[in-house]
Parts: C-alpha cells; sequence; structure tokens
C-alpha cells in the first residue's frame, strides 16, 4: 500500500540544509507599509478610523473602518475608506480578505491599489502575481510607494529565482535614502547565494547602517560571510554575540543566528555545543511565533548527539505557557521514539492532545501519534486523532497528508468502501498524492474481492500514466492478498511475479512472503523458509521486508528441533535495536523475555517485562507500570476509562511505595472529573496528613483549594475557606515562584467572587510587585493572569492612569505577553488621552 510521508524523523543527513538556504528563508523582506502622518485637524469619522493604522494598530483600523463602511457614505468618501481598509489588512497581516476588499473595481483606479495587492500577494508567498503588480505601482506616475514597489519587485525577482535580476532592482533603490541601506543588505545575501564572498562584504561596506537592527543584521551577514570561508570561530562568535546582546535586533536575524550556530555545530560535528543557545531562548520566550521552526532545529541536534538529551523537553513540557510546553510534549515523544520508549512517546503525545493550543504546526505531531496508533492496530483511535489534526487548521499539504492517512487507517481497518471514498477525494484534490491514491483505490478493491472494480482501478492508473513500476506493484500487491489469506494460488502468483518483474525494487518482499509461506506451513518447512529469506537478503530489500525477515527468523530459530535460545536472544535484541517502532516490536519483547526466563535469567526476564508492561500500558505487577498504566486510562476517552484508573492507582496505594501519595492525588482529580467532590477532598486530606513529599502535599493544597473555589458558586462560606487554603500554600516560602503566584492569583478570584474588587486588586498586585524581587525566580504564566486582571478591575472603575501603570509594568517584564500588554497600554493612552505617559 502506498503511504505518504508522515511519520518518523528525519535522520541527520536528510535534516541538515545548506546555510544559506536557512539565512535567505529566515531574512526575507516584508516590505513596510507606508504610513502617512495625520494633518493637524478636527479628526472626522474617515480620519478616526484611520488614525491606528497611522499609529501602528492596523487591527484597530481594521475593526473601524469595516463599522464605517457598514454605514451611509458618500460615493468619494467609502472609496477612501475601502482603499484604506485594504491597506489596514495588509499591514495586520490578512492578505486574503485584503485581496477581497482591493479588488473592488472603484479601487482600480487608486495609485496605492496595485501596491497593496502586490503586497498581499507577496505575504501569501504568491511572487509571480505579485512581481507585475510592483513592477507597475514602481513606475506610476504619482505613485507615492516607488521605493517600497521597487524593493517587492526586487524581493519577488529573488524568490522566483532571478537573482540577476533582483540585484539590478536592489541597485536602483539603493541611493534612496530611506531604503539605501536594506537594499545593499539584500544585495549582500544575493551575492553570498551565488557565493561571491567578495561582492557581499563590498555591498555591506556600503550600506551605512542608521539603527541598532541594521547594524545587527549587518553582523549576521559578516558572520554568514565567515562561514562561508571557512572561518567557523569567527563566524560562531559574531553569531553568538548578537544573541548576547539582543537589543535592538529585528525578531527574523535572533532566529536566523540561532539556526546558523546551529548549523555551524552541526558541520563540525558538535551538536551537543550548539542546543544551549536554541534552549536558552525557548525558555525565555515561551510563545514565540518561530517556536514550532526553532523545536524542530533543536530536535535535530537532540537526534545527531550520541547521547540522548531530554531533561529540558521534559521540564518544558510539564511547565505552563503554550505553545512551548505543546511542542516540548512533540518533541519528548520523537526523542522518546529515538532510544525506543515508545510507551514515553505515547504518553507525551496523550498528554499533547489532551491539551494543546490552536497552533497548526501540531498538525504534523498529530499525524506522528495517528500513524504510532496505526502501527498498533488501534485504527479508531488513530482516525480521531487525525480528527484533532484537522481541528487545528493545517496548511492544504498537511490536510492532504491527514486525508491520505485516515485512507490508510480506513483500509487497514478494512473498512474498504470508506477507504476508496477518503481516496478518490485525495486523488481529486492533490496532484502530488493522485496516482499513489488511485493505487490505494485498487487494492482496496482488491482486499474486498472485487476484481472487477479493482481491474477499473488498474486501468484508470495506467491510462494516468503509471509505470513498469506501478503495474508491478498492483501484481505484487494481488499475491501478497492472496498470500495473507492462504490461498493455494499464493505461492504461484508471487513467483510468477519474481520472474516478470525480476529488477522490481520490491521483488525482496516476494521472497519473504514465499518464506513465510513456508513457515506457516503444517508440518512448517524451515529449511525453505530459511532458504527464500536469503534469497530476499540478495535483493537489496527495502526496510519495510527486512523488518519482515528479521522478524521471521527470530521464530524460525525458536521453531528449530533444538532451538538454540543463545541465537533467539541475540536475534530478538538486534530486532529491538534496529527496529524499536515495529507493530512487532511487543511481540519480540515478549519472546525475548520467555527466552530468558527459560534460561533462568530471571533479572533479565524481569527487566523486558517490566519494559513490555510501560510499552504497552499493562502492568506485572510493577508500581511503576500500574501507575503510568492507571495515567493512561485517565486520560483515555472510553467508557469506564477513569473508574478503571481508580481501581490501578489503588493499587499503586496498597503497595505502599514512592508513588503511593502522587497516586493518591491522582485519584482525587479522578474524582472531580465523576463530580464526587466529597470524595475528593478527603483524599486530599489523606494526603495532607500523610509522610509524602512537600511537591504531593502543595499539589493536594492547591486541589483542595480549587475544589473549595468551584463549591462557592452554591455556597459563598466556601470562597472564604478556599482564600485559607491558598493563604496556606502561598505562605511556603519553599513552594517556589510557580505556586506562590498561583495561590495569589487564586485567591485575588475569591476575593472578587466576595465582592472586594479592592482586596481582590491589593492580591493581584502582589503578584506584580514581587515580581521585581530579587528572592524571586522569574515566572510569567499567573504573572500576567494577575497583571490582566488588575488592570481589568481598574479599568473597570475607570481608573485609566493606575490601569496604564500595571499595563507597562506587564509590558517591560520582558515575557511573552509583553507585545499584548504593550498594544493594551498604546489601546488605553489613545482612549483616554493619557499623552504625559
Amino acid at each position: 500500500m502506498k503511504t505518504s510521508n508522515v511519520q518518523r524523523p528525519t535522520s541527520k543527513a536528510q535534516q541538515k540544509s545548506d546555510h544559506s538556504t536557512v539565512v535567505l528563508v529566515l531574512l526575507l523582506i516584508l516590505v513596510l507599509v507606508p504610513r502617512t502622518p495625520m494633518r493637524a485637524e478636527e479628526l472626522t469619522e474617515l480620519s478616526h478610523a484611520i488614525q491606528p493604522l497611522t499609529d501602528g494598530v492596523s487591527q484597530v483600523a481594521v475593526v473601524r473602518l469595516r463599522a464605517l463602511l457598514s454605514g451611509k457614505l458618500s460615493a468619494e468618501d467609502h472609496r477612501a475608506a475601502s482603499a484604506k481598509l485594504g491597506e489596514a489588512l495588509v499591514a495586520s497581516h490578512q492578505p486574503d480578505e485584503a485581496l477581497k476588499v482591493l479588488n473592488d473595481p472603484s479601487l482600480r483606479d487608486l495609485p496605492a491599489t496595485k501596491f497593496f495587492q502586490a503586497q498581499a500577494f507577496a505575504a501569501q508567498g504568491r511572487w509571480a502575481e505579485a512581481l507585475p503588480l510592483y513592477q507597475r505601482a514602481s513606475s506610476e506616475p504619482g505613485s507615492g510607494h516607488r521605493a517600497e514597489a521597487l524593493m517587492g519587485q526586487a524581493e519577488a525577482f529573488r524568490a522566483l529565482g532571478r537573482l540577476d535580476e533582483a540585484l539590478q532592482a536592489f541597485a536602483l533603490v539603493g541611493n534612496d535614502e530611506n531604503w539605501k541601506t536594506r537594499a545593499r543588505m539584500r544585495s549582500a545575501e544575493l551575492f553570498l547565494a551565488r557565493n561571491d564572498t567578495g561582492a557581499a562584504l563590498r555591498a555591506l561596506e556600503s550600506a551605512g547602517p542608521k539603527s541598532r537592527a541594521e547594524r545587527k543584521e549587518i553582523r549576521f551577514l559578516r558572520g554568514c560571510i565567515e562561514s562561508r570561508l571557512g572561518h567557523r570561530d569567527k563566524a560562531m562568535q559574531l553569531f553568538a554575540w548578537i544573541l548576547k546582546h539582543p537589543e535592538g535586533a529585528d525578531h527574523s536575524v535572533l532566529v536566523a543566528a540561532l539556526f546558523a550556530i546551529a548549523e555551524e555545530q552541526l558541520k563540525a560535528n558538535r551538536p551537543e555545543a550548539g542546543d544551549d543557545f536554541l534552549e536558552d531562548f525557548i525558555e525565555h520566550h515561551t510563545e514565540d511565533e518561530d517556536l514550532p521552526a526553532i523545536f524542530a532545529k533543536l530536535d535535530q541536534l537532540y537526534a545527531a548527539q550520541r547521547r540522548q538529551s531530554r531533561h529540558e523537553l521534559g521540564r518544558w513540557s510539564r511547565e505552563p505557557g503554550p505553545p512551548r510546553r505543546a511542542l516540548a510534549q512533540w518533541y519528548l515523544a520523537r526523542a522518546a521514539l529515538r532510544i525506543g520508549r515508545r510507551d514515553m512517546a505515547l504518553q507525551a503525545f496523550e498528554q499533547l492532545r489532551a491539551q494543546h493550543p490552536p497552533l497548526p504546526a501540531l498538525a504534523d505531531a498529530f499525524l506522528e501519534y495517528a500513524q504510532l496508533k496505526l502501527d498498533e492496530g488501534q485504527f479508531d483511535e488513530a482516525l480521531a486523532i487525525l480528527e484533532s489534526a484537522r481541528a487545528v487548521r493545517p496548511r492544504e499539504n498537511v490536510l492532504e497528508r491527514i486525508e491520505f492517512l485516515a485512507g490508510a487507517a480506513q483500509y487497514r481497518a478494512r473498512r474498504f468502501d470508506a477507504a476508496v471514498q477518503t481516496f478518490r477525494r485525495v486523488a481529486e484534490k492533490s496532484d502530488g498524492h493522485a496516482n499513489d491514491a488511485l493505487f490505494n483505490v485498487s487494492l482496496a478493491w482488491l482486499e474486498a474481492g472485487d476484481e472487477k472494480q479493482f481491474a477499473a482501478a488498474g486501468q484508470e492508473l495506467k491510462q494516468r500514466g503509471a509505470d513498469e513500476t506501478g503495474r508491478g506493484e498492483l501484481v505484487l500487491e494481488r499475491a501478497l492478498v492472496l498470500a495473507a489469506g492462504k490461498d493455494k494460488g499464493a505461492p504461484e502468483s508471487l513467483q510468477n511475479f519474481i520472474r516478470d518483474f525480476a529488477k522490481h525494487s520490491r521483488v525482496s518482499e516476494a521472497w519473504v512472503a514465499l518464506a513465510e509461506l513456508a513457515f506457516h506451513a503444517a508440518p512448517p518447512r524451515l529449511d525453505e523458509a530459511r532458504q527464500n529469506l536469503a534469497r530476499a537478503a540478495e535483493n537489496h530489500p527495502a526496510p519495510a521486508a527486512q523488518e519482515r525477515s528479521d522478524y521471521l527468523t527470530i521464530w524460525i530459530e525458536d521453531a528449530a528441533d533444538k532451538p538454540n535460545e543463545a541465537k533467539v536472544i541475540e536475534l530478538a535484541t538486534q530486532f529491538l535495536q534496529r527496529h524499536a517502532s515495529s507493530q512487532f516490536a511487543s511481540d519480540v519483547r515478549l519472546k525475548l523475555a520467555e527466552t530468558f526466563y527459560r534460561r533462568q535469567d530471571f533479572a533479565s526476564a524481569q527487566t523486558q517485562f517490566t519494559l513490555l508492561a510501560q510499552q504497552n500500558l499493562v502492568s506485572p505487577l510493577a508500581e511503576k507500570a500500574q501507575f503510568f498504566a492507571a495515567q493512561s486510562a485517565m486520560q483515555s476517552m472510553g467508557s469506564g476509562a477513569l473508574d478503571r484508573a481508580l481501581v490501578l492507582f489503588d493499587e499503586v496505594v496498597k503497595k505502599n511505595g514512592p508513588l503511593k501519595w502522587a497516586a493518591r492525588n491522582e485519584q482525587a482529580v479522578i474524582e472531580r472529573k465523576l463530580g464526587k467532590t466529597d470524595d475528593a477532598l478527603t483524599l486530599y486530606e489523606e494526603v495532607l496528613r500523610g509522610d509524602g513529599k512537600a511537591a504531593e502535599k502543595r499539589e493536594a493544597l492547591c486541589g483542595k483549594g480549587d475544589i473549595l473555589y468551584d463549591l462557592g458558586a452554591s455556597n459563598p462560606e466556601n470562597y472564604k475557606r478556599a482564600i485559607e487554603v491558598y493563604g496556606q500554600l502561598a505562605g511556603q516560602t519553599e513552594a517556589g515562584t510557580h505556586w506562590h503566584n498561583q495561590a495569589l492569583f487564586k485567591k485575588g478570584m475569591c476575593l472578587e467572587k466576595l465582592n472586594s474588587p479592592a482586596d481582590a486588586l491589593a492580591t493581584f498586585y502582589e503578584i506584580i510587585d514581587d515580581a521585581g524581587r530579587p528572592d524571586r525566580r522569574r515566572e510569567f504564566f499567573w504573572f500576567y493572569k494577575a497583571g490582566f486582571n488588575a488592570a481589568r478591575l481598574l479599568e473597570e472603575q475607570a481608573n485609566w492612569k493606575p490601569a496604564a501603570a500595571v499595563y507597562e509594568r506587564l509590558a517591560f517584564a520582558g515575557g511573552g505577553r509583553s507585545e499584548e500588554a504593550k498594544s493594551r497600554l498604546n489601546r488605553i493612552r489613545l482612549e483616554h488621552f493619557l499623552w504625559d505617559q
């Protein structure tokens, strides 16, 4: 069956990309939308609507202009407002909507229309459509955007691979005082792409940077030149300096420097030396828009290291702050798969699925998770996970992969009618996957036993240009279906394929299938099976054929009259090392454990049984295995799953081991989900009276407070009880900033419910105030929640200046929501004339 590129992390060789490509992609210029200052006169409705665009808050301008256009306007004002709406939509990164507005025939003759249409096309990556519009905008008489249009024209040429024309366009704008520096930096990048380091250096030397951002971008480009010249240490110093002194640097330059350092260390075969910078960036930028790409690069470094690193991923996966937590869970799952810990990978993926932000990049994570479930034969679960992938609204090409894998799941579940429909949809929508989808349509009809439809689909595939390789695959697949059904004609069909398509890349699969038929014969023909596997090995087996061959070899050795147990152990161990993610891994590990037991190697047997329990979430009376099984059941959506988890956690408690109190806390969470708050409170009280760790007691204390808060809706006295509990938690000096801030925030929420806004405000502000203390570790999640709530209370009371002061504290805190705070600060200053702020 044809598959799409869905699942596994690529190798180091596959992942490693040319350094200059990274630079050019990350520094692709977005031409700035020009801002025209307003005249100093009384604001009209139109000028009022446009003002936020001038102030750089284009999103507000979009809202105002839409509202204005919904009313009654003169034709001239309607035209002007529509034009400005198109501009504002471009500036607020809504190119689709911008094009809809700018396509209005009444705007066609306005000088700025073509320029902003070009900008919208460029934002969509539709450079071929943007280019002629930029050219017309740059040549139109009276155009107020000539220089910007020339820059856009140059960028379009560069994106289309027309480097000579791009250089000419940059040269045309290179003498414009406003664009000279940027044009010459872009020229330097192009010279670098052509490996002309001398011309690149000359372009940089003539750039004349004026701002810190421009100076740091030039430093970055000098680092790229030094790298190209082979001066790795000097290049690393330049890149590292930018990251250590990020003030004023454009975000794209910082990210490019991160990637450049990673690439340099990969080239030097020192991947462990490149991850510190990426880890530090991720640590301090929990919601950065480029986190998906940065995590992918970090994973590339981790994969290249001899000793797999998972510590930071594990910590981030537990800490608040999506999307970082979600991405950490994804790449923790990948890291676990690389070391053969499928159980840990599944656990990380399930945590990700249970709670994740609507981040389109996560669709790839769900594709990998669905593939794992598909490999395990959990088809309905795989299809449900693919629905989660669709829900994050991924790109169109990812949607095609989701649909393709859904078809594969339906096929594997033997729902052939559904598989045919799904693959038909893929064939109609996708040129890239059309032939593979039609191939799978043929196989679905074959498996359904409809030879007529199978032949018709095969003929359709042939008409679409399928070559001899494709026809051979259909012949092989038909033979494999016969073999799977123990059809008497299967051996002859396989032999015919081997004879008629002797040079086909899948000949080895036919030999493996013949070996399987010989092994499963009654009685087994072991010598014939060995001979067929030897023939498979001679025909350069593909990974799938090699996996089945290695699997069958174990069973052949074990089925011998006098099995060589040492050989079985060796073969099984090699299989688990080579095929850690195989669907046969559990069977092989069980065989390995049984063989160790027969040899009375009980320590090794216990190790293998424990690993088996962890990887399959079935415990051989081992506390940790039962604990993870209970957690898995707790997260499951199946009927009775929570009740089953309670039983498993109770077994862990009975062992009275180190996970006893953690199990009790989890039971309390389950009882809360089941609506049994009294039982949950009893469990939390047991933990608080017990001899568990401080962290477990803090979790119980917080859980108790949360229950009381929920009960406050029916009895306000419970808010007071919750305040007392949260106060105890906040008073634990050793608890850490996260627990301290969380407790204070929840205390403030209780006070607000009790209609004590002044006390609630004081409590929220305590968190903000404590953030500046040197003895407090920086924590942003609860800090921002408290800050925004404090500002909200002040705004509700029309205390605009204090609210602005709070937003200012938040804006300059340096966390992931700083920009949001700045936006709100600007809004409140604008709307309430706080000009002195």
